[in-house]
């Protein structure tokens, strides 16, 4: 089952394309670097680990 590349963060609502840095609990809650990081890389959904949400390969 591929990844859902979700196109915002949940938080602040900004944009994020498949290159933005941007990251991930178990679930798949997206959240943009800036907010990672004022939560403490914890979801505020799960309480799970947010980690860096992987890019795809550029051809």
């Amino acid at each position: 089952m591929p990844l859902e590349m979700r196109k915002q963060c949940e938080r602040c609502s900004e944009t994020l394309n498949a290159q933005s840095p941007a990251y991930i609990c178990v679930h798949e809650c997206t959240f943009c670097e800036p907010c990672t990081e004022e939560l403490m890389k914890v979801c505020p959904n799960c309480s799970g680990e947010l980690v860096k949400r992987p890019r795809p390969r550029v051809h």
